[in-house]
């Protein structure tokens, strides 16, 4: 346990000491304020709706950006190796790596909270669904964040790690949206795939079991492959 909350400390530092991090951040709080309040009062409703329709497709690009550099880098580095010496297992680096990931995203959203804040003073704000967008995106952090540490883990190369993680993490959030191009056969399971079609149950404060079965096996998978693939390495 001390090894892990270890590289979860280390990683957490290595990230808020570059401005990696405020550059990330700041993005994210741009792009995201502009969309939701650019059409927030075009719509004239208080709603948080349009922000978390956006979400999935901006954590799309925005996880890989916070998560290449995660094995990437050691692995360019040296540093790996190194890592390798001390008494740590497989599993405390890939957890102390996969929970700063997830912090990271965390300290994202942390800010926007200021947006229900601020529509609840314009309006009569219905809490089930902010509440229930906020777990979705806690979720769909973490099952984006596993599949960029596996896309880190994979490559020396952080430009090619945020570029397979980014596509990995966009065709999940865009499948469900081109149904059209498959079989009838197989188009309830395509639709399960869609990360975004399970976010947008849970952002509309609908909990149900296959959604949160989704999000955890998307996060097993990705932590699993990325041990897999330490496996090679040693």
């Amino acid at each position: 346990m001390r090894q892990f909350t270890h590289i979860l400390k280390k990683e957490l530092k290595d990230f808020f000491v570059t401005p990696i991090a405020y550059i990330v951040i700041t993005i994210f709080l741009i792009v995201t304020g502009w969309f939701f309040f650019s059409t927030f009062f075009l719509y004239n409703q208080a709603s948080m709706r349009n922000f978390f329709n956006l979400l999935p497709l901006i954590f799309s690009f925005v996880i890989p950006a916070i998560t290449m550099r995660l094995f990437a880098e050691e692995l360019s580095k040296g540093s790996y190796e190194l890592l390798m010496t001390m008494p740590v297992t497989f599993g405390d680096i890939i957890f102390g790596k996969f929970l700063a990931g997830m912090v990271m995203t965390a300290a994202m959203l942390i800010p926007t909270l200021a947006y229900p804040i601020s529509i609840s003073f314009l309006g009569q704000l219905d809490w089930g669904p902010v509440i229930g967008g906020y777990l979705g995106a806690i979720l769909l952090g973490g099952a984006f964040s596993a599949i960029g540490l596996f896309a880190s883990s994979i490559t020396h190369n952080q430009i090619v790690a945020f570029i397979v993680g980014a596509a990995i993490c966009f065709t999940l959030t865009l499948i469900d949206k081109m149904l059209f191009f498959f079989p009838e056969a197989i188009l309830n399971f395509v639709e399960y795939l869609g990360a975004d079609f399970h976010f947008s149950n849970i952002s509309k404060g609908i909990i149900d079991s296959r959604d949160l079965i989704y999000f955890v096996s998307v996060i097993f998978i990705g932590l699993y492959g990325t041990y897999l693939v330490l496996l090679q390495k040693e």
